[in-house]
């Protein structure tokens, strides 16, 4: 602990090296990010537009929530500008070109705290909001300048997955919250509307309720049956991966006119918004660069802070809400740019297979061997700049059509909400944890008999239990912050708590071994009873009906990968 104490403040004490290695680190390879995506042909535009779909919804659903929370001061013409516009500098002068930006629900949640202060705020107001934000943005952008500058981004491994997974549980349930208020908003008046006009009598808005909730639940049906359509039995491999890539002017901010106190009363502000970026633009980047995706570039943790900095700034001085590194977009966008060598793949299968059997191989072992084959990745990962370069320009382009955007029902929105916060349940262990709670230990034999998480087996179920109610009531108290008038924009206070609750009283609680599980790094999986039965013999394995079974690169990555884009780590144990 001392020998690490000593390691952070030598790097505090040698300012912008970080920043310099960094971009040292990511100039020599400038030149190659953009022939490698220039050369890639038309095979670029399949992630292009994957990611391009999977930013532009949730931004067009963001800004929807935030036109509403700030009484049209802000819309989703504001959020896609954003989204566009720092995507853009991303793309071309940022150190990991595979993080895509964009306007994510914390900033959502944090511009509502910040417009229910200033609009009943004598010296401030409806009309000096955008002006008084873009403050809080200067003030911001200055902490994230100081954090590059201190080469902050060392501490990032802090950030360990209990405080990302109640990071995305908080989301997840914010999601659902706002699907359910949109949903109930169907039958209400909208408050710039007049409640003696026809259109506004009970009957009509009744019809519109329930017209708005078969809207909703269908967009949820379809979002979820679309999410894994690679695995359907129907369709040729093409169709199924279309369908589930694809299923789913601005002025200077007159801020010279907000007074000094409240110039420096956005400190406050700025000082959680810094900190909730840092947090989330770094976990956003670690992810898009994990081991497993085997990409051979440096990474630039200070750089891409340095420069995000300068990003909240320029969005702070036009008026639009700033962009940050968002999941599980950035660890995608690596996970579709991963070629897999596709027909060497088949070959070693059916090899690897053959050996195995002809060992006497148990099916627990095959599958193990198999799974070996599974992850072997290119050995030169199309690590480029175009795509998201392109992507962000479609998102720009996509701002020319707010006529027809404008045409979407609201209650669709709302669905789509609750499907991005269904979707981000798989993959999260405290989720997970949470539903092993619910299991009688007479049906434990079924959980091990699936695919499971490593913890199950190597941790006793009282601690599972004890670990799991410590995240239950730590996120209650996170989650009750958020419903505090205007104290609610604290919010992410309690998750730089934890970082120093996770050091010191956690290891008292737990034992060390235990605490590695619970709360490692990977997401290590556990395969139970194998899926496919292997009693094939050896003219089988060699008919030409083996290989040419289809197996989909996107297939074979949907299933080694969580939702929220990380890389499940398989571990087989010799029998």
């Amino acid at each position: 602990m001392l020998n690490c104490y000593w390691f952070y403040m030598k790097s505090f004490k040698t300012p912008f090296k970080g920043i310099v290695d960094d971009f040292r680190g990511r100039a020599v390879h400038y030149k190659d990010d953009w022939i490698s995506g220039l050369t890639s042909g038309t095979g670029i535009l399949a992630p292009t537009m994957y990611i391009f779909f999977a930013s532009a919804l949730p931004v067009i659903a963001f800004g929807a929530q935030l036109s509403r929370e700030t009484d049209g001061s802000l819309s989703t013409v504001e959020t896609l500008a954003s989204t566009a516009i720092c995507g853009i500098i991303h793309s071309i002068f940022g150190g990991q070109p595979l993080l895509i930006l964009g306007v994510a629900e914390p900033t959502i949640l944090m511009y509502t705290y910040l417009y229910n202060y200033a609009k009943n705020k004598e010296g401030l107001g409806r009309e000096l909001f955008l002006a008084w934000v873009g403050w809080v943005c200067v003030w911001t952008a200055l902490l994230l300048f100081l954090l590059a500058i201190f080469n902050a981004a060392i501490i990032i491994n802090r950030f360990t997955r209990i405080a990302g997974e109640l990071f995305g549980m908080l989301i997840t349930v914010l999601f659902i919250q706002e699907a359910i208020k949109g949903m109930v908003s169907e039958f209400e008046v909208p408050k710039e509307g007049d409640p003696t006009l026809d259109k506004y009598q009970f009957h009509w808005l009744y019809a519109n309720g329930l017209l708005g909730i078969i809207f909703t639940f269908c967009l949820l049906y379809t979002s979820l049956k679309s999410r894994r359509a690679r695995s359907w039995l129907y369709g040729t491999g093409w169709l199924r991966s279309f369908i589930a890539d694809y299923g789913v002017p601005f002025l200077v901010v007159d801020m010279g006119k907000v007074s000094l106190e409240h110039i420096f009363a956005a400190f406050v502000p700025a000082l959680m918004i810094a900190g909730l970026y840092f947090f989330d633009h770094s976990v956003a980047s670690q992810l898009a660069q994990q081991k497993e995706f085997n990409l051979k570039k440096s990474s630039a943790y200070h750089y891409d802070i340095l420069l995000l900095g300068f990003m909240t700034l320029l969005c702070g001085l036009i008026g639009l809400p700033p962009s940050n590194g968002v999941l599980p977009q950035s660890p995608m966008h690596t996970k579709n740019l991963a070629v897999l060598k596709k027909q060497l793949i088949r070959r070693k299968m059916v090899k690897s297979a053959k050996e195995s059997i002809g060992k006497k191989a148990s099916n627990s072992e095959i599958y193990g061997m198999m799974q070996a084959v599974f992850i072997e990745m290119d050995n030169d990962p199309n690590e480029q700049r175009v795509s998201n370069l392109l992507q962000s320009l479609f998102v720009g382009v996509a701002v020319f059509a707010m006529p027809a955007i404008k045409m979407i029902p609201t209650s669709v929105l709302w669905g789509y909400f609750a499907y991005m916060a269904i979707d981000s349940l798989p993959g999260n262990q405290f989720w997970e944890r949470i539903l092993l709670l619910f299991v009688r230990p007479s049906r434990w034999y079924k959980l091990l008999e699936g695919d499971h998480a490593s913890f199950v087996e190597s941790v006793p179920f009282k601690h599972i239990v004890l670990f799991t109610l410590f995240q239950c009531v730590y996120f209650l108290v996170c989650f009750g912050v958020t419903w505090i008038p205007i104290a609610g924009m604290l919010f992410p206070l309690p998750f730089f708590l934890l970082i120093t609750l996770r050091q010191y009283i956690l290891p008292k609680l737990f034992s060390p071994n235990h605490l590695m599980e619970l709360d490692a790094a990977e997401y290590e999986e556990i395969p139970g009873a194998p899926r496919l039965s292997f009693n094939i013999s050896y003219k089988e394995v060699e008919s030409p009906k083996v290989g040419s079974k289809e197996i989909g690169n996107a297939e074979i990555l949907d299933e080694l990968t969580t939702n929220r884009g990380e890389l499940k780590v398989r571990t087989i144990y010799e029998l």
